[in-house]
């Protein structure tokens, strides 16, 4: 039987965020303890919390929202790639070197697997350089991860590795937890939540093989 592979980050009140984002603040809005006819909690968190998808516009005004990326992208052949401790940017050096082959679905493992659930920002994670952004998208990748809480370097001050992904239809999937994936091919089975108009949203992402 083919192992599944759950790669999601768990959302939990104050959980760790990106700077800036919104806090997550989870509560028992109705509690039986209380003398409640159930249990109702109340959730709050911003749309890039925890394990997510950036739908493009989340950086190209216009472009499509969460809800109207195709689910066929979202599912299906993925290559895990592995990068030692000493790479802190993915260039399109490092992409080449991997030899990516024919892969649709990417997903970057990198020494950031080693603290994602720390619980702690480290603001010198390894992030996707902007010309690896570029040498996915003249690969043909239509899915790429990381596992941190976003795909660029920390305040870049250009978004270009964003950019150039989502204007080119690329989804972008961010921390997910590869700590204990191995290299290789696996099926990817992503789904983020259903929220129309929305530039991203947490998903439940596992990898089966």
């Amino acid at each position: 039987m083919p192992r599944i592979h759950d790669i999601s980050l768990p959302i939990v009140s104050g959980g760790m965020i990106y700077p800036g984002n919104p806090p997550v603040e989870i509560e028992l809005q109705q509690s039986m303890a209380k003398g409640g006819s159930s249990n109702v909690s109340s959730l709050k968190f911003g749309s890039h919390t925890a394990t997510h998808v950036d739908a493009p516009l989340h950086m190209v005004q216009g472009a499509a929202s969460v809800d109207q990326i195709s689910l066929d992208v979202l599912m299906g052949p993925a290559t895990v790639i592995a990068f030692g401790d000493d790479v802190m940017s993915v260039t399109a050096e490092a992409l080449r070197a991997a030899n990516i082959g024919n892969a649709e679905r990417v997903l970057l493992k990198t020494r950031n697997s080693a603290f994602i659930r720390s619980g702690t920002f480290q603001k010198d994670y390894t992030y996707l350089a902007p010309d690896g952004a570029e040498y996915l998208v003249s690969s043909g990748v239509t899915l790429v991860g990381i596992d941190y809480l976003s795909i660029e370097q920390f305040h870049s001050g250009h978004h270009r590795t964003h950019t150039t992904l989502l204007s080119s239809g690329v989804v972008i999937l961010e921390g997910v937890d590869l700590s204990a994936v191995s290299p290789g091919r696996y099926e990817l089975r992503c789904l983020p939540l259903s929220m129309p108009g929305l530039d991203g949203a947490p998903a439940r992402a596992v990898l089966v093989g």
